[in-house]
């Protein structure tokens, strides 16, 4: 069975500055955890320049700093980079020093002309078009042999009791996203992996995740 209790609602205000600006205003929502998968995926890569797209109150971006990357971090939320920047200097100085907070509106940003050997999105959900072109300025982004890690909630996740908002090719499979890239320059690993969460009824489910790992190939 489809949940489709978000089907008719407008979320087109989800994708501006001022709604996320007033949401990070009633306080911090996200755990301060950096995401699983990132840390999953990145904790054997020799660190350099990394990219962090939506970044949030800075759990990722800090963690990066820590393991010795030097970040630029993006968010549309001037609300959120505070935060983060305030979570980053309580670090120290050492890791404040390595991550650069910039506010951006991914919808018409592009990371060009400077490259990267990591770039990083978590969790960053826009309607289909805009996303796919987010991926491609993205890809571009990353230098000959980098990194580009994207993590999504899995179209799966619409069936569940999750209460994702139900709306039309919003949420991709791995695959459906490494259509953006051209294979024969890049090595790329696609998955589903399932793990537990509460949904908002309190009731313990599976849901899954998207995850694109893709690496640019030197000699392409």
């Amino acid at each position: 069975m489809t949940h489709d209790h978000a089907h008719t609602e407008d979320f087109s205000q989800h994708f501006t500055a001022e709604f996320w600006d007033a949401r990070y205003a009633t306080g911090s929502i996200w755990s301060g955890n950096p995401n699983p998968v990132l840390v999953e995926k990145v904790e054997s890569l020799t660190p350099g320049t990394a990219l962090e797209v939506g970044s949030g109150e800075g759990a990722d971006a800090i963690w990066l700093a820590t393991r010795g990357w030097n970040v630029t971090a993006i968010d549309v939320s001037t609300v959120a980079l505070a935060r983060a920047a305030e979570h980053a200097d309580a670090g120290g100085t050492a890791i404040a020093s390595r991550i650069t907070w910039q506010q951006a509106d991914v919808a018409n940003w592009d990371p060009a002309p400077h490259r990267y050997d990591l770039i990083s999105a978590q969790f960053m959900h826009l309607p289909r078009p805009m996303l796919t072109a987010l991926h491609r300025r993205l890809a571009a982004a990353v230098r000959p042999g980098g990194t580009l890690l994207i993590v999504n909630h899995h179209p799966a996740d619409l069936e569940t009791t999750m209460q994702r908002p139900n709306i039309a090719d919003m949420f991709a499979t791995a695959e459906e996203m490494a259509h953006v890239l051209e294979p024969g320059q890049w090595s790329i690993e696609t998955s589903a992996p399932k793990r537990q969460a509460v949904d908002p009824e309190g009731m313990t489910i599976t849901i899954s995740d998207t995850v694109l790992q893709a690496v640019r190939k030197v000699d392409a």
